[in-house]
């Protein structure tokens, strides 16, 4: 994919005593189109002849505030290489060496600019994040693993100037832990691919009727109940149910979930958790049936779907939400705190005297108005305490809270609404963004919720809905992915669901639309493949067969 030096560059760079001639050699060395084939694509690169030798002379110089990101440089070049250079805290440029650093002439906290010459490495950003997201283009510019000679002790990258900064600022991935749970250590391999990707956010939903993931130490039954369901149903069972008689239980300790926040934060990606309320509560309820409207026994779902079980709107709900929101905050610095707020059928306050005595106390028109009140109560105690709600698109319906911020999931009018009113957007449409559907035939694909989402329909994805005015285009905030796991058991086919339908989704919210093109997309994403390949990942492989087939019927003709 990429050039490797043969061992006669290894005697002119390091044996020879001419070395003006062998960096000259160097300058020479023609590039191919396939060693830039980076993704997502930057917004300005020029390419040109000439390649930078990293050996076991190479060193790494950075500012103390980038030693971290040079640490992640070295730690990559040495797992594909062997090769382990040297940091050193040096903000002074040196010829021959990968310098790290932080510039002013950016107006964007993630922009950064990459200049690669037979001579040096400068990787520029605003911040240190900028920097990182250099170092994530150029660790595609290495040679890999496989095509590493390992007789060789130095590898090429190939000459290049790239000023980039991404279309969006939120450019987000989220997964569901509460129907199906997942390891700690694939969380942070997500958390991975995430900033791979140069995506900033990871949407970590922990709650649901399924299950509640998450330690909350003021209300332990949470986990003790709250967190295990009886069984869970097998495939489509809905009618007559079944279900596989297996106990299905676990969540996640505060300790483990301080780790994982670290963690990301180290990669630069924003941990948003989720709690979902006043819908999808039943794990809640199971466990304080006395925040319910008196309809049960409740019990953790074991099935997938919509139930009328919801929260009560009264001062016992709302003192146990702040209680349980405050512990939450303590663990998630995030500036949003996603509430859910999706699915919520009104039917049990339609029948409950005490939401009916809200309505009329508040002077509210109807349990949507209700809803809204709810939502508001929450908003409240939030921005009290400095963040901000973040909520599915149902939160529109009656009336917004003041501060929302909008995922817009049934399509795309929740975001066109939302925007007009000028509220803050974040697109997640069920038609191109849900990687719970199925991305090929349901006839050749494991078990998914239905739906169909090919590569190619991903990428065709543009943020800004056409209805938004220039004015109004400023509160889309970008898009995510959403990944709903009643069907993924473990987290092998979390992967396949997941790639290469992400990378295309990367590029859609890094690269501006009149710059995509799926066909030089496509090129491009073979050679990506092979990180994937190298990262030992369990990917989709439909439209790598599509390109060999195209490639077969080119050679046919």
């Amino acid at each position: 994919m990429r050039k490797i030096i043969t061992s006669l560059f290894l005697t002119m760079s390091i044996i020879s005593c001419d070395t003006s001639k062998s960096y000259e050699e160097f300058a020479k060395v023609e590039n191919k189109k396939q060693d830039y084939a980076i993704i997502p694509l930057p917004q300005k690169m020029e390419t040109s002849k000439g390649v930078f030798i990293v050996d076991e002379h190479t060193k790494i110089q950075v500012s103390q505030d980038l030693r971290q990101e040079g640490q992640f440089l070295s730690d990559y070049i040495e797992e594909v290489t062997g090769i382990a250079p040297e940091i050193k805290l040096n903000e002074k440029e040196a010829e021959r060496s990968i310098s790290l650093k932080i510039s002013t002439d950016f107006d964007r906290d993630e922009a950064y600019n990459l200049i690669v010459t037979h001579e040096k490495v400068v990787v520029e950003g605003a911040s240190a994040k900028g920097v990182f997201y250099g170092v994530q283009t150029l660790k595609q510019l290495l040679p890999l693993q496989s095509e590493i000679d390992a007789e060789s002790a130095e590898i090429a990258i190939p000459a290049v100037t790239i000023s980039d900064a991404p279309a969006f600022d939120y450019r987000g991935m989220h997964l569901d832990v509460a129907r199906h749970m997942f390891p700690v250590d694939f969380i942070k391999k997500y958390i991975d691919l995430i900033a791979m990707h140069k995506m900033n956010t990871f949407h970590w939903h922990l709650t649901e009727d399924q299950g509640w993931r998450i330690e909350i130490k003021q209300y332990p039954k949470l986990t003790e109940i709250g967190s295990i369901r009886k069984e869970t149903m097998i495939e489509k069972n809905f009618d007559p149910y079944k279900g596989d008689g297996k106990e299905y239980g676990g969540y996640y300790t505060q300790e483990e979930v301080k780790d994982i926040v670290a963690y990301a934060a180290k990669r630069h990606v924003t941990v948003i958790p989720e709690i979902e309320l006043p819908g999808h509560s039943r794990a809640v309820l199971a466990a304080y049936p006395e925040l319910g409207n008196g309809t049960g026994p409740y019990e953790v779902a074991t099935k997938w779907g919509v139930f009328k079980e919801i929260l009560a709107p009264k001062e016992e709900t709302f003192e146990f939400l702040e209680n349980v929101l405050t512990e939450v905050m303590e663990l998630f610095p995030s500036e949003y705190i996603h509430i859910g707020g999706d699915e919520a059928p009104k039917t049990e306050w339609e029948q409950s005297a005490q939401a009916q005595e809200v309505i009329k106390r508040e002077g509210l028109k109807d349990e949507h108005e209700l809803q809204s009140y709810f939502i508001r109560r929450i908003e409240k105690f939030l921005n009290e305490n400095g963040r901000q709600i973040i909520g599915w698109d149902e939160i529109l319906e009656g009336g917004l809270a003041p501060n929302a911020t909008v995922m817009s999931w049934r399509g795309n009018q929740g975001g066109i609404e939302a925007a007009k009113q000028k509220h803050n957007v974040v697109m997640t449409p069920n038609t191109h963004l849900y990687f719970d559907h199925y991305q090929a035939d349901p006839e050749t694909e494991p078990l998914a919720i239905g739906g169909n989402s090919t590569v190619s329909h991903v990428y065709s994805f543009d943020p800004v809905p056409e209805e938004l005015s220039a004015g109004e285009e400023k509160y889309i905030l970008g898009a995510q992915a959403n990944v709903w796991t009643e069907y993924m058991k473990d987290s092998d086919y979390v992967e396949y669901m997941v790639l290469p339908r992400m990378t295309a989704l990367s590029e859609v919210v890094w690269t501006y639309p009149e710059e995509r093109n799926w066909d030089e997309f496509k090129a491009r994403l073979v050679e990506f493949k092979k990180l994937y390949d190298q990262m030992d990942l369990n990917y989709a492989t439909h439209v790598f067969d599509e390109v060999n087939n195209e490639e077969n019927t080119l050679a046919d003709e």
